[in-house]
């Protein structure tokens, strides 16, 4: 593997390659060798993982730091990138260096550069389109002194034309790299000046798709819709293959269904047996979103077998159990996207697709999915979107009379102090469909509601923002369970020890409650039960309430 990033970037932080791009077949053995020699000297038994720094301009090198059978056969590229969510944070740094920060790591795969890096991109922060020029600006200091979002800033200086000479000095990123990247905004400029999606040729969206390009960013760069280009696509027959990775460095014919999707190639790898069932992982790890996730995944998958039923995993993470390729009958390594999961549904044909084990990644695809036809298992899509979107989840409440904290839709900052004014602050300012927190916090004046707004809307310009009263001296309640049908099977009720106002996932929570009476349980269990039933919930869900005082 070879990091993008130069030495002084700690390997967590950094951008990496596999197989290694730039290394000449000399110090690429050179390097082996020396790392056989270790491995041998102590007597390792078992993985072994050895870091060198090595001169670009010559052939020394320094070792920095040091159950599988046989080396992989790569014919296929790897790049990781880390994830980072220092903007959680007030007054921290952003620079990253020798101590790591990251929170979590993508892998993405493909047969080109270009391919794989857009892919783990878009991984990283599905929000992002990519190798996407436009998510930043051209800044010379950021590129000299890295920050997480120095890639974004290379995009948009090579947008601009900034000669690789120029970042090369910058950077000190490989210039093998650098004229990588430029392709894929060359390929934007190229996608801009078309007018229009009646002018993209068969051959030109080819290209794009091979160079990683999804139907989203290419709609973006055309100026029409995600689903004009998909069925472009199909109409030109411009479909990705399956492609299988080889662990046993062709020794042996490949037994492992360890697959991802690709347009650098003319075939598939395996053959397709409709009837599976298709179970969505939960991508990378967030503040907000860990490992927990993954132990649904897994237990999802588990008891599936357990059941007879072959089982497709989806996933992308290459930290988790559930990307273990013997975990599942077939595991695709790939993007938790409308588009990909699409894709491989088509392919495979399963008996349907379970979301409710990904957690938000997976909501936000779901209407998406259904408009497709694409068989849902669980709760329905629409059912998922009444709970997800606070708009539709607060007229659902006001018509099983059941209370909650008066809010408003957001329009305007104006009419956000004005509602602010007449309800009282402080206020809870937050978007639909987040999980974590993210972009949600509690304006006590003007100033931070101001503030607080321009945070949230560049969350979700999709999805309406909303305020509401904060209700303070407030109990929070945390109740997980699980419906059949829209009839509530069991639950589990844990209690806040703080006082409304720390997220749950911060808090110290209690279970059995020890602080509420048996009137409040009982409400509670109403409540939940006249929830699901409205919602139809079929699965796991999990619902917040505040209680005032002890009741």
């Amino acid at each position: 593997m070879e990091n993008i990033d130069p030495l002084g970037i700690h390997t967590g932080e950094s951008l990496v390659v596999a197989p290694s791009q730039t290394l000449s077949d000399r110090e690429y053995h050179r390097l082996r060798s020396a790392s056989l020699k270790v491995a041998r000297r102590l007597g390792v038994v078992g993985e072994c993982n050895v870091q060198y720094a090595l001169n670009p301009n010559g052939e020394d090198y320094y070792i920095i730091e040091t159950t599988a059978c046989f080396e992989p056969a790569l014919d296929y590229c790897v790049v990781k990138v880390p994830r980072w969510d220092l903007s959680k944070f007030n007054h921290v740094s952003t620079k990253i260096g020798s101590c790591m920060k990251s929170v979590g790591e993508v892998m993405g795969i493909g047969r080109s550069f270009e391919e794989a890096l857009q892919k783990a991109l878009r991984m990283v922060d599905e929000t992002l389109y990519g190798f996407h020029p436009y998510h930043s600006v051209p800044d010379g200091q950021e590129l000299e002194q890295p920050t997480d979002k120095r890639i974004h800033v290379l995009a948009a200086a090579l947008k601009q034309d900034w000669c690789i000479d120029k970042l090369y000095t910058l950077t000190r990123i490989d210039k093998w790299f650098l004229y990588k990247m430029k392709n894929i905004t060359n390929m934007y400029t190229i996608l801009e000046k078309l007018l229009g999606l009646a002018h993209l040729t068969p051959d030109l969206l080819k290209r794009a798709k091979r160079m990683g390009f999804s139907d989203k960013q290419i709609a973006k760069a055309v100026r029409c819709t995600e689903l004009a280009v998909r069925a472009l696509r199909e109409t030109h027959g411009v479909l990705p293959w399956v492609r299988q990775i080889d662990t046993v460095s062709g020794e042996w014919p490949a037994s492992t269904n360890y697959l991802y999707l690709t347009y650098n190639a003319e075939s598939h790898d395996v053959k397709f047996t409709p009837g599976a069932t298709m179970v969505l992982g939960s991508g990378v790890y967030r503040i907000g979103s860990s490992v927990e996730f993954d132990w649904c995944c897994v237990q999802c998958i588990r008891t599936l077998r357990q059941l007879g039923h072959r089982t497709i995993m989806v996933n992308y993470n290459p930290e988790t159990v559930s990307t273990d390729y013997d975990m599942c009958d077939r595991l695709y390594f790939d993007e938790i996207s409308f588009e990909v999961v699409m894709d491989i549904y088509t392919h495979e044909n399963p008996l349907g697709i379970i979301l409710s084990m990904g957690g938000q990644l997976t909501n936000n695809i779901a209407l998406d999915l259904h408009h497709q036809r694409a068989r849902i298992l669980g709760t329905s899509p629409q059912s998922i979107d009444g709970a997800e979107n606070r708009f539709k989840f607060s007229r659902m409440l006001d018509r099983i009379g059941i209370s909650q904290p008066r809010w408003k839709e957001l329009t305007n900052l104006e009419a956000a102090k004005e509602f602010c004014s007449e309800v009282g602050l402080p206020c809870l300012v937050r978007p639909s469909y987040v999980l974590s927190g993210a972009a949600m916090n509690v304006a006590h004046t003007h100033t931070h509601l101001e503030d607080y707004l321009n945070q949230a809307t560049a969350v979700s310009k999709e999805h309406p923002v909303v305020i509401s009263k904060f209700i303070l001296e407030a109990k929070e309640i945390d109740v997980d369970g699980v419906a059949c049908e829209g009839v509530l099977v069991c639950m589990s009720v844990c209690e806040h020890i703080e006082n409304a106002g720390v997220h749950s996932g911060d808090a110290t929570l209690v279970t059995p409650p020890q602080d509420l009476n048996t009137h409040t349980l009982t409400t509670i269990k109403s409540m939940c039960a006249a929830i699901v039933s409205a919602l139809e919930v079929h699965g796991p869900f999990n619902m917040q309430l505040i209680a005032k005082g002890r009741t």
